[in-house]
């Protein structure tokens, strides 16, 4: 077995709040009954948005996904649970690192890590205009 699938099997979920937790549903699967990637991507966006949002103290926008990994799939009736971090700051922009879980049946003892991505977002202003990310509090 690869070092990676250890790295994925049978983990336990971080010690803290997650950011988005939800329940993968059958119109979010593909016909072989995996749950679209690109279902995933739009729950880490969020999910990032969310923990840049709070560090910005207002809104931002997606500007690049500079990394993206599918590490393992995602079944209809997973609970999936998105961790956002944010590991950089900028002078416009924010960068948040995202591990996603999903508790197969609903069980924290059947855990998995399915994905991993780091993404960029920029604080804007009402106007969409680039503005400073406030110092943190």
């Amino acid at each position: 077995m690869e070092n990676s699938e250890r790295e994925t099997d049978n983990v336990r979920l971080p010690d803290r709040h997650p950011t988005l937790r939800l329940l993968a549903m059958p119109a979010d699967a593909n016909a072989s009954g995996d749950i679209f990637g690109g279902w995933i991507m739009s729950q880490v966006d969020i999910a990032g948005a969310i923990e840049a949002m709070r560090r910005t103290k207002g809104r931002v926008v997606t500007v690049a996904v500079t990394e993206f990994t599918f590490k393992k799939p995602v079944f209809v009736g997973d609970l999936v649970s998105c961790y956002g971090e944010v590991v950089k700051t900028g002078r416009t922009s924010i960068t948040v690192d995202v591990a996603v879980f999903a508790e197969r049946d609903r069980h924290p003892s059947n855990c998995v890590k399915v994905t991993e991505a780091k993404v960029v977002y920029v604080a804007v202003d009402e106007d969409r205009n680039p503005r400073p990310v406030p110092p943190p509090e």
